[in-house]
């Protein structure tokens, strides 16, 4: 075990309680929660391998704060290091649902064969990836790689089933990312309309693998999951909604956090014993936590870059380039998320870049837009950490991936503009 990163991984935890803590008790300690994330960052940033982009970022980041600053521009230094810092919350409380939420294989001898084992291993991916996020996905890949590379329909399943979560999810880092930017939208509406893109992601996965024949679904073998630990998100997202409804002022971001964690610490020593839970939890302290070193450093970063250009922006007193922000403008801008991710600007950075920019639009709509362009794009776009992951691990090309997926992008596009036209509507925008 390596101390250094060790140490880096308790950081990671204190900035997690300090975030927490400032949030209900004293709001102004919220920047040390948020320098500490930064140091722990400092620490782990030589192990990280793929920094280019990182550094890019860091140095457009500096040019434009020396422009802010030689402009007399304002630049909110606090908000510098804390922009992310619930986001970053969210994703260290969710991972600790991986000590206790992961599922199980279905108990049965003979796996289904064809249509039923394609819903079912969909289902798990979907569900499971929805709480335990890549973890999730990471599961059946392993179990089909064991057994032959991944077929297409296999690589469709995996990609899909997952990013579609990004569509609804609370506990994914893309909600997190929309709430951040966009704190006045409607969970409901979002939650409403993320379930029913989720559904139509896999009626269109499901017909375009019926109907193709080289996919030969009646062969599909699937892994399905047993559904037994289901139990576990249900309580959660019971606690968060029980706790939103009488508390309302809370953020569902800090909740869903809080409650992530708290589960955790109470079934833990219920399923393991208390030694064994105080040896996994120190394990995912300090093993695991600094494995999330990739996605700190772009969310940190990120906000970052986002806050410097921002600054310009704001100094300048520009004006936003139309009158009101409806379906089409949404859709415009869903448009250039796709485009921009699928050469590889990861959603959270244009998110960042334009958050404060448009924090006077209607933060529903903002939200919703926010959230189908990181659904979209994560299934497609090669640059993506879920294809990444699959091109490292399984050996499958990025344009094997590309190909089998752009189509449905192409497809969900126009599902998310027809139904960004009629929330547009029902908003009265």
């Amino acid at each position: 075990m390596n101390k250094g990163t060790s140490f880096a991984g308790i950081l990671i935890f204190l900035s997690f309680l300090s975030t927490i803590y400032s949030y209900f008790f004293n709001i102004e300690l919220l920047i040390y929660s948020g320098a500490i994330a930064w140091v722990s960052l400092m620490i782990l940033f030589s192990s990280i391998k793929k920094k280019k982009m990182l550094l890019i970022l860091f140095s457009l980041s500096f040019i434009a704060f020396f422009i802010s600053y030689i402009n007399g521009f304002n630049i909110n230094i606090i908000k510098v290091f804390t922009v992310n810092q619930y986001l970053l919350t969210l994703l260290i409380g969710v991972g600790f649902l991986r000590l206790i939420a992961i599922p199980k294989k279905d108990k049965q001898n003979k796996l289904p064969i064809g249509k039923v084992s394609f819903f079912k291993t969909y289902l798990g991916v979907h569900l499971f990836g929805s709480i335990i996020n890549l973890s999730s996905l990471i599961l059946v890949a392993d179990k089909f790689y064991k057994k032959a590379p991944l077929t297409n329909a296999q690589i469709i399943l995996l990609t899909r089933a997952f990013a579609s979560d990004a569509y609804w999810s609370p506990f994914f880092v893309a909600f997190a990312a929309a709430i951040t930017y966009a704190p006045n939208l409607s969970t409901s509406i979002i939650l409403v309309n993320g379930i029913f893109l989720a559904l139509v992601a896999f009626l269109i996965s499901y017909l375009e693998v019926l109907k193709n024949k080289e996919l030969n679904i009646d062969d599909f073998r699937g892994y399905p999951l047993s559904f037994d630990t289901l139990y576990l998100p249900i309580c959660l997202a019971f606690f968060v909604l029980l706790t939103n409804h009488y508390y309302p002022e809370i953020k569902v971001i800090i909740l869903v956090s809080s409650f992530a964690v708290l589960l955790t610490l109470l079934v833990l020593p219920i399923k393991k014993g208390f030694k064994k839970a105080k040896e996994k939890l120190s394990w995912h302290i300090k093993e695991e936590l600094p494995n999330m070193k990739m996605e700190m450093s772009l969310f940190l970063v990120a906000g970052m870059f986002g806050i410097s250009i921002s600054s310009i922006l704001i100094g300048l007193d520009l004006s936003l380039p139309f009158e009101k922000f409806d379906w089409f403008i949404a859709s415009i801008l869903l448009a250039i998320f796709i485009i921009l991710a699928f050469v590889g600007i990861h959603p959270i950075i244009t998110i960042a870049i334009i958050g404060d920019f448009l924090s006077s639009v209607n933060h529903t709509l903002l939200a919703v837009t926010f959230l189908m362009a990181w659904s979209t794009t994560v299934s497609t776009s090669p640059f993506s950490g879920l294809n990444l992951t699959i091109v490292a691990r399984y050996k499958v090309e990025g344009k094997r991936i590309f190909k089998l997926n752009i189509l449905y992008a192409l497809k969900m596009y126009i599902v998310c503009v027809l139904c960004l036209f009629l929330l547009s509507n029902f908003l009265q925008l």
